[in-house]
């Protein structure tokens, strides 16, 4: 199965099939710092290998997908707006994927002294709430104030960008996707960041694994219909996401964007996700 998986996902997603179906960890606290780096015309990367915020321009102010954890806001984030010329006030709405607090954390920080609203899945605004209750351990993090709800297939709009929310339930009971489009010399793609993904094999019982591939279904025939040809993630193990930061940052006119994985290639990297974790079902019942 391995096999058919890894000749399937060619070279171009040989760094997902290894991850997923071979190596799986979670996020670290001592993930290394990535380069703050503007990916696209109007889209910026922040945080580290492990967990990433995007930021994203619009004619009314800036968006963020995620917020990182509570103590990485004055280490990673806002030295990575400062260093990227963005200005944090900007900031108009937080779009939270799910409702842990490496994703969560610093947005109340932002809420607070801009003003900035946060929007999070109705089922993962609970998860936030009372996230002791939902199985977490150690002292919690203080959530941002209850502000939107983020509904599957009902875009947020700002500054006329829009944001489409994918319900993908598993990793949490309100995990989102985000569909959204960007630019790239001018010309528009459309960016898809599936914001539950698994990252190791611990939380997957039968159940949660049966949730999970009918999300990744749900994900891939809202993404085929939307056209996505650009990958994105909030925890990038799956890709050699520095690598890439560092082609965009050498890159010259005419060259293509590593993140630019076009709609085959993006159905692809779907196809790997779900049979890897097909494959983790596979090798829990031996």
């Amino acid at each position: 199965m391995l096999e058919k998986i890894r000749k399937n996902a060619g070279a171009q997603w040989e760094t997902a099939v290894h991850f997923w179906c071979e190596a799986p960890r979670a996020n670290r606290a001592d993930d290394a710092p990535i380069a703050a780096t503007k990916i696209f015309d109007n889209v910026y990367a922040i945080g580290n290998i492990g967990t990433v915020v995007y930021v994203v321009q619009t004619s009314d102010g800036l968006v963020m997908l995620d917020a990182l954890a509570a103590n990485e806001g004055e280490t990673q984030l806002l030295p990575g707006f400062a260093k990227l010329g963005l200005d944090p006030a900007k900031v108009k709405a937080i779009l939270v994927a799910h409702g842990h607090a490496d994703h969560f954390g610093g947005s109340a920080y932002f809420q607070q002294k801009y003003d900035s609203r946060v929007y999070v899945s109705t089922a993962d605004w609970a998860v936030m709430e009372r996230p002791l209750a939902a199985g977490k351990k150690g002292p919690a993090t203080a959530p941002p104030r209850h502000d939107g709800e983020l509904k599957d297939g009902e875009p947020v709009v700002i500054g006329g960008v829009s944001f489409t929310p994918v319900a993908i339930p598993g990793h949490t009971p309100g995990s989102m996707g985000f569909m959204f489009p960007v630019k790239d010399g001018g010309r528009t793609h459309m960016a898809a960041l599936f914001g539950g993904a698994w990252l190791t094999t611990g939380p997957l019982t039968d159940e949660v694994s049966s949730t999970y591939l009918q999300s990744v279904a749900h994900w891939r025939e809202a993404t085929r219909k939307a056209r996505v040809d650009i990958a994105l993630a909030n925890h990038p193990l799956m890709m050699p996401f520095q690598a890439a930061l560092d082609r965009v940052a050498a890159r010259k006119k005419g060259e293509a964007n590593p993140f630019v994985v076009g709609e085959a290639g993006y159905q692809k990297f779907l196809d790997v996700m779900q049979g890897c974790t097909e494959l983790a079902v596979a090798r829990r019942k031996l």
